[in-house]
């Protein structure tokens, strides 16, 4: 029986291979002069050209065109040609599936270059091109990277439930589920009260540190923000590691650790497809990106207090004569131009601010002694600004008590939250990071909808 293999694992041993008969499948990207059939099957982003016999089947010729998936049956043979280092010499074509002519012109399949707009709309085949392939390669190394790290330091991974009763950031932008259409009695829908689609697994995770010690999740959540920008999905991606007995430090080194690491392992596995979108216009970085990405790993992230960040703001807005359009203040949320700001043009490097004014962050934040500012940290990443929010979180059960009343929340609802601090509470920490901003900026893509398989954004829920 001819073995099977896939285009990857030819051209990586490719020298392996020569003058051995294998069979491949895969879609058809073009067909010339009625020999040559270029084959993309998805491992990679390199094609493998076949090369027919003169005597092919004229039946079966008719019935070759683009986005036609086949099985080819042949011999490995070194190409004569300069794009590619070996081609599949064969006489036996299997069609699985035909594409009519007139249906590729009316699609992203068509050979020429589409807008991300475009490719958008048929996003159930825009796996098949080129840049959407990179980018979902990138984004399955990167998950991979993500388990990897956290298994190899000793954490947990937990499973966290997707519908709630609590929210965590107590945004109230929340979706409900339930089984009630036109009717208000929640004591008669399916979970016997209101739930929702959680906005983060936070709250679970940290209960679960709290016996298991080191533990992560990864998983989707969902925010019911009318948000259409290029940078908020309504379900997206997150990543949320809970550690017991770390205090804030401890939690910086390890998102900053972290961080660097799984970016070192995409620069080794992913090289290809990072070298692609380097060179195409898709991207946003100017043919910079690989750059961009060895600068992060090149020096220690830049920490700072919150308050000294309003001073540097402050004295460069005298100093340069610069004028942002939210004005600086201690106590004001820190605005995407402050961010940006900071991180591509004053430090020019990533940075971690850490001690946030309590007022504008979440109850779960640990207060400092001055009673004014919470031990809360953001990683700002150049081009996109807070890639990464944490804290220590608040161990002590008055003061988290007081913190949930002050947030208006009712602690009814968070009884089992607060009774971890009652059963030997003890010093902990955590951090979320936004899976698929890490992707957008880690690929280079201006628009976060192109770095998930089927975005769900305000107004749009197809496919």
């Amino acid at each position: 029986m001819i073995k099977k293999y896939s285009i990857k694992e030819l051209l990586n041993k490719w020298d392996f291979f020569l003058n051995k008969k294998v069979l491949v499948e895969g879609w058809i990207r073009s067909f010339r002069y009625s020999i040559f059939i270029i084959l993309n099957d998805g491992s990679t982003i390199n094609n493998l050209q076949i090369v027919l016999s003169k005597n092919f089947d004229k039946t079966i010729l008719e019935k070759i065109t683009i986005g036609t998936s086949i099985k080819a049956i042949g011999i490995i043979t070194k190409s004569i040609g300069k794009k590619q280092l070996i081609e599949l010499k064969s006489s036996d074509i299997t069609i699985y599936g035909v594409t009519n002519s007139k249906d590729i012109q009316k699609s992203i399949l068509q050979p020429k270059k589409h807008s991300l707009e475009k490719l958008r709309e048929q996003a159930h085949l825009r796996f098949r091109t080129t840049i959407f392939s990179c980018v979902m390669r990138v984004r399955n190394h990167l998950s991979f990277s993500i388990h990897k790290y956290f298994q190899d330091h000793g954490f947990f991974y937990l499973h966290t439930p997707i519908i709630t009763t609590s929210n965590c950031e107590g945004s109230g932008k929340m979706f409900q589920v339930t089984t009630l259409v036109n009717k208000v009695d929640d004591t008669k829908d399916f979970f016997k009260c209101k739930t929702y689609l959680s906005v983060s697994g936070q709250l679970e995770a940290e209960t679960a540190c709290m016996g298991l010690g080191k533990v992560y999740t990864f998983g989707p959540v969902f925010r019911a923000e009318n948000s259409n920008t290029s940078r908020h999905l309504s379900e997206f991606w997150m990543i949320e590691p809970e550690i017991a007995f770390y205090r804030l430090k401890e939690n910086m080194d390890l998102a900053e650790d972290f961080l660097k690491s799984i970016i070192k392992y995409i620069l080794k596995n992913s090289i290809e497809d990072l070298l692609f979108l380097n060179e195409h216009s898709w991207s946003n970085c100017n043919k910079k990106l690989i750059d961009k990405l060895k600068t992060i790993l090149k020096y220690p992230f830049k920490r700072i207090s919150y308050t000294k960040v309003i001073t540097i703001l402050s004295n460069e807005e005298k100093k340069r004569n610069i004028k942002f359009s939210h004005p600086i203040i201690w106590g004001m949320d820190l605005q995407s131009e402050h961010e940006q700001y900071l991180v591509d043009n004053y430090f020019k490097t990533p940075v971690i601010v850490f001690d946030y004014p309590s007022h504008i962050k979440a109850f779960y934040m640990r207060i400092n002694e001055d009673r004014k500012t919470v031990k809360a940290m953001d990683i700002l990443f150049p081009g996109i600004g807070e890639i990464v929010g944490g804290s220590e979180r608040e161990e002590r059960y008055e003061i988290l008590l007081e913190r949930i009343k002050e947030a208006k929340i009712d602690e009814k609802k968070l009884w089992w939250y607060l009774e971890t601090r009652i059963f030997g509470t003890v010093p902990h920490s955590g951090f979320g990071l936004g899976f698929d901003r890490l992707v957008q900026f880690i690929t280079g893509m201006h628009n976060i909808r192109d770095v998930i398989p089927f975005p769900r954004t305000p107004n749009h829920a197809e496919f």
